[in-house]
Order: C-alpha cells, then structure tokens, then sequence
C-alpha cells in the first residue's frame, strides 16, 4: 500500500464469438436466453439474436417459395419457418457432436447457446492432444456433411415441387454451406481448429498453431467481405436489386467482424494459457504489516513505507489478521484527512475465501479469485502464518501483459 498508486485495469479473458455452425468454444459468459433442454446433462440456450435471424431467414425463403410453389399463398411463411426451424435442429445436431466427443475426452461442456450466426459449444478445457483438437473440431462439419446426404437421400424419394421436397432440397444445400464454411482453414471455425492440430502436432508448440490459424482467419475475413459480395453480384447479374446488394454486403460485414474477432480472442486466450503457469501467489504477494483497527490511516502507510510493504493488514489484540485495508478506499482519502481516519475503518474483514494459500498457482488461482471477487486477499503459509497481500490489480495488471503481446 502506497500514498500514490498507478490506475488499476481490469482485463478478463476473452470471449470468442460464434461462426456459423459452431465449433468448440471456451467463452466466459453468464447463460442468456431460453432454456430448451438437457440432452447429455449439457443445458441449451436458445438466444434472442435467434428470433431475428429466424425471422430473416423466413422472410428470404418465403419470398423464393413464391415462384417455386405459388400455390401456397401466404401458407409459404409457415413452411419457411419451419425450414428455419428444421436448419437450426441441424446446427444443434452439429453441436452436440462437438458436445459428445468432449465429455467423451473428460474435457466438460457448460452449456450450446443456438443464436444469429449458428451455435457455440462452450467447453470448459481444451484437447491436451493435436490428434484430439483435431477430432473435436472435425466431428461438427462431419456430421454436417452426413445430415447433407441424408436429405439428400430422401429429397430423391419426394416429388422436388412438393413442399417436403423444397425443404429437403433447402437443408441439404443448408448443412453442406454449413460443413463447407466450417471446414474453412482459419480460427474461429472449425476447420482452423483442425489447422492449429495440424501445425501443434508438427511443432510441437500450440501456440505456433493458433497462431498459423488466426492469421489464417484474419485473410479469410478480409475474403469474405469483399469476395462474397462480389459472389453474390456475379451470380445474380442484373436481376440483382440494390435492397439484395446491401443486405449482402451487410452480412459479408459481420461474418468479417465475426471471423476476425474470433481469431484475435483465439490469440489472446492461447496467450492467457501460456501465461498461466508462471501466475503464482508467491509472485504476486505484496508484503503486510499489520496494524490496530484504531491505527490513524497516516501512521499505517508510514509503517508500510519503512517497511518497504504494499499492503495494510488489520490485527486484533493477539496478533491475528482479521481484515484488510482496501487500497482503493485509502486512494479516496485526501492526504490532510490521513491522520484523523482510522485504518479499520476502510478494512474488510476476513470473510470465508478471502484467506488464500501461499502455493497456488495458474488455473487454480483464477478459480479462488472468482469464488469470491474482491480486491484483495491474505496470503497465508500452510502453518497458518501471514505471508502478504495479494492484490487483484497486479493479477490483472500481469495478465494484462501477457494478452498484449503480438
């Protein structure tokens, strides 16, 4: 604890966004929208953002109903939802291969959120083999491709102007797109998972292959949103209508921003993963003096200060720790006001959890720091005896290093 102390950042580790069709993801997010069951043990979310696109979807293929069965009338609507209906029970089906091959490898699913762009398999740790991280992304597209000929396959049993046989036929072109775009060799997708295997498993070093893989990413971004558009002009020609142009060019836009977000967060998780080992208390503890609740604030820091100590510990008669002075409580108080402000009035006590061991390290640490948020921790020996104070900011100020690198 010092009279002047640097601006604390908060940094929390990185959410990767959602490609289409999926893919294994990692995020750190609190669960959003319906909950529509519990297959495997593993809950599904249906989000809001799924609503619109539902309804896009409905909108689009209804409209080319229109000239495919006329018939129909405004009945096309219905069956349009039910395509968009039927098209995300594929994607499901493709999250949960995810879903099955990683409780298969022990590796713990939270939850598969089906939203805007597809669906996410959020699994808690990643494949300790390339040959498993190549498995776990591949199995999503496979059993897409799979679903593809399976339509495919009844499509040939149906009449092609009859209502089953457009939707057959619209699933089947929908869930080869999905495995195609998927197996695409650039992160977030599943296909750059399958890159970062290939280039782990000849290197070695995982983080050479998310690298290989993000930067892959990263071009295939910069192609989508100038080459799908363009896609879309040539093959429409002139009957192209600008309403068509800008929606196309809208959606190239955020599949871009969607891709090349999710290859940087890919980055910078791999980053956080390297750096956690090297994340200890012992590394991180400030060193405490301890002081009485009545101890004027003015006198405490002058104690840490000849001690050379970042950090204020309150202490009862016996000399036990039972609370710790809050920095950013003392950065409130003006200098002039110190000596009339006693420490154990900006102290919190030491509830369960605030007391951590000495030895922790990495993902265990993070695990402590998130059970119960604070500011700052007591540092104690396995004996029992005051070690320090570990303070949140320089967590994350350490952190914070290690995600900035390029």
């Amino acid at each position: 604890m010092s009279d002047t102390t640097g601006q604390q950042t908060s940094q929390q580790p990185p959410q990767r966004p959602t490609p289409p069709g999926g893919g294994p993801k990692q995020p750190d997010r609190p669960a959003s929208g319906i909950l529509m069951g519990r297959p495997f043990g593993v809950p599904i979310y249906v989000t809001p953002s799924w609503f619109l696109i539902a309804a896009l979807i409905t909108w689009l293929f209804g409209n080319q109903l229109a000239t495919v069965l006329p018939e129909l009338g405004f009945t096309r609507y219905l069956v349009a939802l039910s395509f968009a209906v039927a098209f995300y029970g594929s994607v499901l089906i493709h999250e949960l291969a995810h879903t099955l091959v990683a409780l298969r490898y022990r590796l713990g699913v939270r939850r598969i959120q089906l939203q805007f762009f597809g669906g996410v398999s959020e699994i808690e740790k990643e494949a300790e083999t390339p040959g498993r991280e190549f498995w776990l992304a591949f199995v999503g597209p496979l059993l897409s491709l799979v679903l593809g000929g399976i339509c495919w396959l009844l499509m040939e049993q149906v009449e092609l102007s009859s209502v089953p046989g457009v939707l057959l036929a619209g699933l089947t072109v929908a869930n080869l797109v999905v495995a195609a775009f998927n197996l695409l060799p650039g992160l977030p997708l599943d296909g750059g998972r399958m890159l970062r295997a290939v280039v782990w498993g000849i290197t070695g070093r995982p983080m050479s292959g998310t690298l290989a893989a993000a930067w892959t990413g990263r071009m295939l971004a910069i192609v989508v949103l100038f080459g799908l558009p363009a896609f879309s002009s040539a093959r429409a020609g002139s009957q192209r209508s600008g309403g068509d142009a800008l929606l196309d060019a809208a959606l190239a836009a955020v599949l871009a921003v969607v891709i090349w977000n999710g290859a940087g967060n890919a980055v910078r998780n791999a980053r956080l993963k390297e750096a956690l080992p090297g994340l200890t208390v012992r590394g991180l503890t400030r060193r405490a003096v301890s002081v009485s609740a009545d101890t004027p604030l003015a006198e405490a820091l002058r104690q840490a200060r000849e001690a050379q100590a970042g950090a204020v510990v309150v202490a009862d008669g016996h000399g036990d720790p039972i609370a710790l002075v809050k920095e950013a409580a003392v950065l409130q108080v003006p200098e002039h006001r110190r000596p009339w402000v006693a420490a154990g009035a900006l102290a919190r006590s030491l509830e369960p959890g605030l007391r951590l061991a000495a030895d922790l390290d990495g993902e265990q640490l993070l695990a402590a720091l998130r059970a119960t948020p604070a500011s700052e921790y007591l540092v104690e020996e396995a004996d029992g005896t005051l070690y320090g104070v570990l303070s949140v900011a320089d967590v994350e100020r350490r952190l914070s290093a290690a995600l900035s690198r390029r």
